[in-house]
């Protein structure tokens, strides 16, 4: 295999390295000071972005365009970054929360309707999107749940091993996206465990063309696919950070999946009802969701 040219490779290392002294800093910093540093430098990232702003400014643009004026969407934007800031600064000090105990700064709202789909013996499908600090619902999820997330491996390798020790130590199984991921996923539902899925964001998986804020955007399919084959029911949760720094993780009451007979307009609409679900999360938190990402990038073929 080919190694990257020079210049990528300095880059990666330098934010390789960046990273690991953020970390290290987090680790040692008091809580407050943490998330109101990251606070300052989400602020900082708003101003000298500039492509990762106009991505931003142009999304909310098209969601909230209708609705909010220019000055509003821009304070929204600012928001976004700090938001986005002091939920990375909750990732990065997340052994110390799980040391401290969880319990002490996240509320958890309809645990019942997790139980109840569990119940049924199938196990669970829980969708979920890049709102608040998903790394720690994920870990607060896993001290009530036996729970196992999806997710595709980070560019950097080691980056990338620091990711997935950090989630083995908050007691949860993560499944990267590979050739055999399928099957685990399916062996991981049938043992009766939460399976985690995150399915705000355009990627090369297979997908259908839904409605996300009123524009076409190509959305997974897996969590449908999942649950025609298996049975296990699909819940939407999500965390946001509240203004007083605590933070809430909510589930919502099963997914009612249409079931017609006509496969194909019942995959659509079923993955519509997914995406849905998670939008809603997202438009009562939106400073809290990642604009910056290229949500409706792919467009639907002529």
């Amino acid at each position: 295999m080919s190694q990257k040219p020079l210049g990528k490779r300095l880059k990666n290392g330098a934010i390789y390295w960046f990273i690991r002294v953020l970390l290290w800093l987090m680790h040692r910093l008091p809580r407050r000071a943490a998330l109101l540093f990251f606070d300052r430098l989400g602020l900082f990232a708003f101003h000298v972005l500039r492509k990762e702003r106009e991505k931003t400014l142009r999304h909310l643009r098209l969601a909230f365009g209708k609705n909010l004026r220019e000055a509003e969407i821009v304070s929204l934007a600012k928001s976004c970054f700090r938001a986005l800031g002091r939920n990375a600064a909750e990732a990065m000090r997340l052994r110390r929360l799980l040391h401290d105990g969880l319990g002490r700064c996240v509320t958890f709202v309809g645990r019942e309707h997790l139980e109840a789909a569990l119940a049924k013996g199938k196990g669970a499908i829980c969708i979920t999107g890049h709102l608040g600090c998903w790394e720690l619902m994920a870990a607060f999820i896993a001290q009530h749940f036996s729970l196992a997330v999806v997710g595709t491996a980070l560019y950097d390798p080691r980056l990338d091993e620091i990711l997935v020790a950090e989630r083995k130590l908050a007691g949860y199984h993560n499944i990267p996206r590979h050739a055999g991921a399928a099957r685990e996923m399916l062996r991981w539902l049938k043992s009766g465990g939460v399976l985690g899925i995150l399915i705000d964001q355009d990627t090369r998986v297979e997908g259908e063309f839904v409605d996300f804020f009123g524009q076409p955007a190509y959305t997974p399919v897996g969590p449908v696919i999942f649950a025609g084959r298996t049975q296990a029911p699909i819940v939407p949760l999500a965390i946001w950070m509240n203004d007083d720094y605590s933070h809430t993780v909510e589930i919502r009451p099963e997914i009612p999946l249409q079931q017609t007979g006509d496969a194909r307009a019942d995959r659509v609409a079923n993955v519509e009802r997914c995406s849905k679900a998670v939008e809603s999360f997202i438009r009562a938190h939106p400073e809290q969701w990642v604009w910056m990402h290229e949500r409706w990038k792919t467009k639907m073929p002529v």
